[in-house]
C-alpha cells in the first residue's frame, strides 16, 4: 500500500509538472492594460505582459466583432482579463475604429504594428537571397560595361547576355557568396547570392542593355541578374513556437562577425521543409564542453557538461533548407555552431 501511494504521488507530481511547464508565465511587473503607441512592436508588448513573449498566442483572445482581430494598431488598448480563471489579453480598438456597419471601414494593414523592428532586418528581407547552384549558373550575366569601364556603379549601363523574357524590366544584380553546407549531413543547403545592385532593362537584344539604378558594390563582369521580386513584406506575423520539433545549428552571422548578440541576424540549417515559418521562435544553446575529470585524474575519464541556454531567436525569412533569424534575447555570447531548439 505504501509503495502504491508513493507511485501515485510521483505520478501526480509528474502530471502537475507537465501542466506547469505549459502554463503561461505572466511578467511579475505586468500592467493591467497598455495603450499601443507608434513604434511599438508586438514582441515588446508581449514582454510587458509575459515572461516568454512567444506565448502570446496562448492568451490572445480573439474578438470576432473587430476587423482584423489578429492585428494591433497605435491607439489600441490591450487589457489583461481573466476568463474561466485563465489570463487573456483583449484588444479595444482606438478612436480611429469605426463600428462595423454597412459604412464601416477596415484600418489599412500597413498601419498595424510590426512584430519586430524592421530596422534590424530591413537589409536582409530581400538581400542577400538563397538560390540553387543551377539557378545562378543559368541566370543572365554581365558581359561588358558601357564606356569601356572595368567596373560600373549607379547610373552606369551594362551589357547583359542570357535574357529571354523581355517583359521583365527590373532585375537584381547578384554575385556568388557563401555555400551553406549542413555540418552534420554534409548536404548542400543553398548558395548565397550577394546583393550587388538593381538594374532596369531599357534596350533588348543580345546583348541587352540595362542601367544600374542602385549599387552597394562595384559591378563586375560575370555578375548575374535575377528578376526583382515583390518589395512587400508582411511584418505582422505572430510570435509562436514551431509546430514541429526543431534541432538545428547556427551556420553563419550575416553581418560578418563571429560572436553573436542581440539584434544580429543569423543563418540556421533548418527551413520551410522542416516546417519553419516567419514568427517561429527558437532558443539558442551553447553545447556543453567535454572535459577531463580533474578530480579522478584517470586517463580517459571525461565528462560532457550540459548545454546552456544562451538566447532566443525569431525566424523572419525562410528558404527551403535554411532560415534567417533575428536574435531577440541574449544572456551570454553566442557563436556559429551553437544549437537551436524549440523554446
Amino acid at each position: 500500500m505504501y509503495k502504491k501511494n508513493i507511485i501515485g504521488l510521483l505520478f501526480a507530481l509528474l502530471v502537475f509538472g507537465l501542466a506547469q511547464a505549459d502554463t503561461v508565465k505572466l511578467n511579475p511587473n505586468h500592467p493591467d492594460k497598455y495603450v499601443v503607441v507608434r513604434g511599438d512592436t508586438l514582441w515588446d508588448i508581449s514582454g510587458r505582459f509575459l515572461q516568454n513573449p512567444w506565448q502570446w498566442p496562448e492568451i490572445w483572445h480573439i474578438n470576432s466583432q473587430i476587423a482584423n482581430p489578429h492585428l494591433i494598431y497605435p491607439g489600441d488598448t490591450i487589457n489583461l482579463v481573466y476568463i474561466d480563471g485563465k489570463p487573456r489579453l483583449v484588444v479595444k480598438r482606438g478612436s480611429k475604429t469605426v463600428k462595423l456597419t454597412p459604412r464601416g471601414h477596415i484600418i489599412p494593414l500597413d498601419q498595424a504594428i510590426n512584430t519586430i523592428s524592421l530596422g534590424a532586418i530591413k537589409q536582409f528581407l530581400k538581400e542577400p537571397t538563397i538560390v540553387g547552384k543551377d539557378e545562378l549558373d543559368k541566370a543572365p550575366y554581365i558581359v561588358a560595361h558601357k564606356g569601356e569601364h572595368i567596373v560600373t556603379a549607379t547610373s552606369d549601363s551594362v551589357y547583359v547576355r542570357g535574357i529571354k523574357d523581355f517583359s521583365v524590366r527590373k532585375y537584381t544584380v547578384v554575385r556568388a557568396g557563401n555555400t551553406y553546407t549542413d555540418p552534420v549531413t554534409k548536404e548542400v543547403l543553398g548558395y548565397e547570392a550577394l546583393f550587388v545592385g538593381n538594374a532596369k532593362l531599357y534596350r533588348t537584344g543580345d546583348p541587352s542593355t540595362l542601367r544600374l539604378t542602385r549599387t552597394v558594390r562595384e559591378t563586375l563582369t560575370g555578375d548575374r541578374l535575377i528578376p526583382s521580386g515583390d518589395d512587400k513584406f508582411d511584418a505582422t506575423f505572430m510570435p509562436r513556437p514551431p509546430s514541429s520539433q526543431i534541432n538545428g545549428l547556427i551556420l553563419a552571422v550575416l553581418d560578418g562577425v563571429n560572436q553573436i548578440g542581440k539584434h544580429q541576424v543569423v543563418v540556421i540549417n533548418k527551413g520551410s521543409r522542416e516546417g519553419l515559418k516567419p514568427g517561429h521562435v527558437l532558443d539558442v544553446y551553447q553545447a556543453g564542453a567535454t572535459i577531463d575529470d580533474s578530480v579522478t585524474k584517470k586517463r580517459g575519464d571525461v565528462v560532457t557538461l550540459p548545454d546552456e541556454k544562451a538566447g532566443t531567436m525569431m525566424i523572419f525569412r525562410t528558404f527551403e533548407k535554411i532560415s534567417y533569424a533575428l536574435i531577440m534575447k541574449s544572456t551570454r555570447n553566442m557563436n556559429v555552431m551553437d544549437i537551436v531548439r524549440n523554446p
